[in-house]
């Protein structure tokens, strides 16, 4: 199989086990709840892991660039639809801003490894 598609698979599992250890941050009320402390730290070991095998064959500036700002955007929106959050204008450009980082890498950076 293909080592790029590996390494972006592992980076969209790691992107995913990043948001649901921070919902279940938001879920274990500063540590006060058990088992969503437990599944908080059990998703982010898991999307650190994920992560270092996606770092095999992304640079890692990349990779952490796109693991932050794709978890940025997603929880903010899980912030929204999930915990009834609001984003002002403020907040919609600064995410806006993010995406056209996120696009701008992958699509025109020679950092990219395609």
């Amino acid at each position: 199989m293909n080592p790029a598609l590996i390494a972006y698979g592992s980076l969209a599992v790691a992107i995913v086990c990043e948001i649901a250890g921070t919902s279940f941050l938001m879920k274990s009320v500063q540590f006060t709840r058990l088992v969503p402390t437990l599944a908080m730290a059990a998703f982010y070991a898991s999307s650190f892991f994920f992560l270092s095998q996606a770092l095999k064959v992304i640079p890692l500036g990349v990779a952490y660039a796109v693991w932050g700002g794709v978890g940025i955007v997603l929880t903010a929106i899980i912030g929204v639809v999930v915990f009834g959050q609001t984003l002002d204008i403020s907040a919609i450009a600064g995410i806006a801003m993010i995406v056209g980082g996120v696009v701008l890498l992958n699509g025109f950076s020679s950092s990219m490894s395609h």
